[in-house]
């Protein structure tokens, strides 16, 4: 994204903590993007200061897994300035919300700082090296919303400008509940952890895909749905999210997945420490299935799959992920939730 922005002609500053990372982006003075969006992004800053790269920026766009958001909160939190926005791409679950509690924790509420997630990724991208990557798609449609609601059309206006492609959702809870990385990333690694961990050369979303495992995201999806009727959101179901997104057509979840062509290119992981799992178990199935003891709506197959990640990587993610009683979220009801986003 920084390198995209840079491509277009915007002032850019990265930030990362890896003083690696930056001293190979440096070195190259610029970020080269190939695939469909191909070119040299030449940036004006590149540091390991968060201050350097937070303070005067009127957009901060966090492009990080979600087990980053909360130390970007911590690190962010003393340069925040009235009027500036956060974006982020994506939040996984309940990403945004986790983030303004967290500057609420430290005794730094939002001095008038709008957060905002975005649904998921606005690519399907490779990194190839620190400072070049590979974008296989460029999604049509991402939704993006903010909290407090009322400011999403006030942010995606601004946004659009630059990617006409972010659309507005009715809240936080319908980007963070529309979290199809949770559905689709977990059970294909799992169901296909043999081939994985033996570094098998195949795609992801379609040689992964089988008839059963459709069928088991078909359920996933379901309990997805259930959550979101019991909080009163309304959700996307995950063959309307491929059609917007990719075009995808088919008469069943099997069929959209085959049929959707930027999937065709994306190989699987070599290793099951993949953020797939890592960040996809805790950061959102894990809220989700808290979400769902709260509002006693069942979510058993969501529940196996935690534990079957648990036991893969010998880790309680239950522990360690997002649940309710860290978001602060444990004593409110379906309405309460719904009034603290908008």
């Amino acid at each position: 994204m920084a390198g995209h922005l840079a491509l277009l002609g915007y002032p850019v500053k990265i930030y990362t903590r890896s003083k690696e990372r930056i001293r190979d982006i440096k070195d190259r003075g610029a970020i080269e993007l190939q695939g469909v969006v191909a070119g040299y992004g030449i940036f004006d800053v590149a540091t390991n200061d968060v201050k350097e790269a937070v303070e005067d920026a009127d957009i901060i766009m966090i492009v990080v897994p979600a087990m980053g958001h909360k130390f970007f909160a911590e690190q962010c939190a003393p340069y925040l300035k009235c009027g500036q926005i956060i974006i982020l791409n994506p939040g996984r679950t309940f990403g945004a919300i986790e983030f303004r509690q967290t500057l609420c924790s430290m005794n730094r509420p939002p001095p008038d700082v709008t957060i905002a997630e975005t649904q998921s990724l606005l690519y399907v991208s490779r990194q190839l090296d620190y400072s070049k990557v590979n974008i296989v798609a460029v999604k049509n449609s991402v939704a993006l919303a903010s909290i407090p609601a009322h400011r999403t059309s006030y942010v995606v206006s601004i946004i659009r400008e630059v990617f006409p492609q972010f659309v507005s959702a009715a809240s936080v809870l319908e980007t963070s509940l529309d979290n199809f990385g949770a559905i689709f990333h977990p059970a294909i690694a799992i169901f296909n952890a043999c081939r994985i961990e033996r570094k098998a050369d195949f795609e992801f979303y379609t040689e992964g895909v089988t008839p059963s495992v459709a069928r088991t995201l078909e359920v996933l999806d379901a309990e997805r749905l259930a959550l979101g009727h019991a909080l009163g959101v309304h959700l996307h179901t995950a063959m309307e999210w491929l059609h917007s997104t990719y075009d995808s057509t088919g008469s069943s979840l099997y069929d959209a997945t085959q049929a959707t062509v930027s999937y065709r290119r994306v190989k699987a992981p070599t290793s099951l420490m993949h953020r797939y799992l890592l960040e996809d178990i805790p950061l959102g199935l894990v809220p989700m299935s808290s979400l769902g003891d709260r509002l006693n709506v069942s979510t058993p197959t969501m529940n196996a799959l935690i534990n079957l990640a648990c036991v893969l990587h010998g880790t309680d993610y239950r522990r360690e992920g997002r649940t309710l009683e860290k978001l602060g979220l444990s004593a409110l009801n379906a309405e309460q939730i719904r009034s603290l986003v908008e």
